[in-house]
């Protein structure tokens, strides 16, 4: 296959890096920000101007569109999706990405915040980019490599297949979706219009990775009900919800079941927000594993917990709700092996070595597996996501493209 797409897919990753799409979790419209529709409007036109004439941003922010199939062949239909928004953790806005040529190893100190410096010591995966183009910020913004990188890519492939109508594959649909950093990535995606019955979301991190598991995820809210009376006449009455608040956080436990104590397979429990006053608190988390047990091992922990602390205070009431969120794809992709199976080769053929790993978190994969669409997740070459010390390489990113182009021939070849 020609190589070539270093450049091309480098002049559309800086294109799109510096239109701002941070998503907004507290905003209630689809997108969260209206902004992220500009990004939209421009990857709709750059598909129409390639001849995809199907090709629309819809009034939700998702973009569809269709790579008509060059075969006879009864080929399953392969959709790639990407998603447009970056995270509410980092500022996206004034993106001033710049080009480390031919990348010597080392540290490297982002040029306009010396206090940023991606450390060759805390970024293991630089050690395989000698040679490389790396791409950062300046060190005031992130990069937005997550997910602009997958949007790069697709875009490029896209462009190749229709450049070389010779190669043989079948339909091929593409999805990008916006709000995806808040969870709510697929809420309007419509999968009948969509048309596939299989995806991949080219969303993942080191070069030749694919992910067919992610973690299984429920939202936890409890909810304490205190007493309230006047502080100078509160001894043996005032049940402060605040305090009640903090002695369930204080008894989770210390060296286990939390973000920063756990890694692999390991789930945790993880308070994300604390709120009250005297008579009313909320506290709310979120709870990872990879199994379903695993989530119920947390939440009777939570309750347990929400148990003893409450005997301290009879006259107050808690209630522990439990929301689901996503399930661990696992489950759905297992069923067609075929899909992994077919990425593999896809990676081995750009002569990479195919790595089968799980996330330590979710994509819109997770939920279009559970909706319908098989969806495991191929790297995107994102590296440190949701901060100003993000990275992409050049070399990474054309290998992304190369494994979406072998995947459409391989479809074609195996049906």
């Amino acid at each position: 296959m020609p190589s070539g797409f270093a450049h091309t897919v480098t002049e559309r990753f800086l294109r799109y890096v510096v239109i701002d799409t941070q998503s907004d979790p507290t905003s209630p419209t689809c997108p969260s920000t209206e902004k992220q529709k500009d990004l939209g409007r421009l990857l709709a036109g750059e598909l129409q101007a390639m001849g995809l004439a199907d090709a629309h941003l819809d009034a939700h922010g998702y973009v569809y569109a269709t790579i008509p199939a060059t075969t006879d062949k009864r080929v399953p239909v392969i959709c790639f999706c990407s998603h447009m928004d970056t995270s509410p953790d980092c500022t996206g806005k004034d993106v001033k990405p710049q080009i480390v040529k031919n990348y010597r190893g080392g540290d490297i100190v982002l040029p306009a915040d010396p206090t940023q410096v991606i450390r060759a010591a805390d970024h293991p995966a630089l050690k395989d980019q000698i040679g490389n183009d790396i791409i950062t910020t300046d060190g005031t913004t992130l990069l937005g490599a997550d997910n602009k990188a997958g949007l790069a890519e697709i875009m490029d492939a896209a462009q190749f297949l229709l450049n070389n109508p010779q190669i043989r594959h079948g339909a091929i649909k593409i999805l990008f979706t916006p709000d995806e950093e808040i969870g709510r990535g697929v809420d309007k995606a419509d999968l009948k219009k969509l048309g596939a019955d299989f995806a991949y979301t080219m969303d993942g991190e080191t070069a030749g990775n694919i992910e067919d598991e992610t973690f299984s995820a429920d939202g936890a809210t409890i909810s304490i009900e205190g007493v309230s009376t006047h502080p100078g006449f509160a001894k043996g009455k005032m049940e402060h919800a605040i305090k009640i608040a903090a002695a369930i956080v204080e008894r989770l436990p210390k060296n286990t079941c939390s973000p920063e104590t756990t890694e692999g397979r390991q789930g945790f429990l993880h308070p994300i927000g604390i709120s009250g006053a005297l008579e009313h608190a909320t506290i709310g988390f979120i709870v990872r594993d990879f199994t379903d047990e695993g989530l119920k091992e947390k939440e009777a922990l939570l309750e347990s917990i929400v148990r003893d602390v409450m005997q301290d205070y009879p006259h107050s009431t808690c209630k522990l709700e439990i929301k689901p969120q996503y399930r661990n794809m696992k489950q759905v992709i297992d069923r067609h092996p075929e899909i992994i199976d077919n990425a593999m080769e896809a990676i081995r053929r750009t002569g990479l070595t195919p790595v089968k790993t799980s996330i330590r978190g979710g994509t819109d994969g997770s939920r279009l597996s559970f909706m319908g669409l098989p969806c495991p997740n191929i790297f995107a070459g994102e590296h440190a996501f949701h901060s100003r010390l993000e990275w992409v390489s050049v070399q990474d990113m054309e290998k992304a493209v190369q494994t979406i182009v072998h995947l459409a021939m391989i479809f074609e070849e195996r049906a």
